[in-house]
């Protein structure tokens, strides 16, 4: 098992859950993935959750703020990009056409962070580590895989992400778009059409890795989950399944056909 201590610039590092319902929270992603919880309190009251594989962190949970709920803002996952220096990021972020939602700011002695929205309008964050590297657990079933970003303006997402992380891309004989750092590829962007709901807005999606898609998307469906999309072939890549979680959480499945990339720098 490699555990990863830190990340190259660029790359996504880490992923949480804002919920309505921590406990249940805790109870379906614990069903279906393993995973075990470590509630950390946080300056401003409360919990930050810590979830975990054989004492390894690969995600966070917290609790919606009332505002988002009185709002009607169903639970969501978030991606953050690692970066030695946010301050920067942010003001490229401005630079580039976006919006910073949160401007930089400490997490305790965790890092420190930013979210910001994409011209398209996908909301993402920012993380630079000090205690927290990130997830120490990554492309191994249970864990992070992958981030996908779905837009319904492809150029103006590609323009800000190029200008802003210097991220490479490139397409797929499909369309489908896919961004790298250096020589590896590490998020996917997929255009949103006219097949979408327009409810859908943009977002970055988060992929978890399973080794049984049918087994995982049955248990999910068990454990009070709704498939959004049954399990699919992916080309010849594997098979994936999105679920919305008891609270409403939207998340994929991927079961891959071959072997997967390492785990980043460590």
């Amino acid at each position: 098992m490699q555990v990863v201590k830190q990340y190259p610039d660029g790359l996504f590092c880490w992923v949480d859950l804002s919920t309505t319902d921590l406990e249940a929270a805790k109870a379906f992603y614990g069903g279906l993935f393993g995973w075990e919880f470590d509630d950390m309190p946080i300056d401003m009251g409360g919990f930050y959750t810590m979830c975990q594989i054989d004492g390894y962190n690969v995600a966070g949970m917290g609790g919606m703020s009332p505002d988002m709920q009185a709002q009607g803002i169903p639970p969501f996952w978030s991606s953050y990009v690692k970066h030695d220096d946010v301050d920067a990021i942010a003001e490229k972020i401005t630079a580039a056409g976006g919006m910073l939602m949160f401007p930089p700011m400490d997490v305790m002695n965790e890092g420190r962070m930013a979210m910001a929205q994409d011209p398209s309008g996908a909301a993402f964050g920012v993380w630079q580590p000090k205690n927290n590297t990130g997830a120490q657990l990554v492309n191994i079933p249970n864990t992070l895989i992958w981030n996908e970003l779905q837009t319904r303006d492809k150029a103006a997402a590609n323009a800000f992400y190029t200008q802003v992380f210097d991220w490479g891309y490139a397409e797929d004989g499909n369309g489908y778009g896919m961004y790298k750092v250096g020589e590896r590829i590490q998020a996917g962007m997929m255009q949103m059409d006219e097949t979408w709901d327009a409810s859908i807005p943009a977002n970055w999606a988060v992929y978890f890795m399973v080794t049984d898609a049918d087994a995982a998307a049955a248990k999910a469906s068990e454990l009070g989950g709704t498939i959004i999309v049954p399990v699919t072939a992916a080309g010849e890549m594997g098979r994936f399944a999105v679920v919305r979680d008891p609270q409403g959480g939207v998340f994929t499945i991927m079961q891959f056909s071959g072997p997967v990339d390492p785990p980043p720098g460590y």
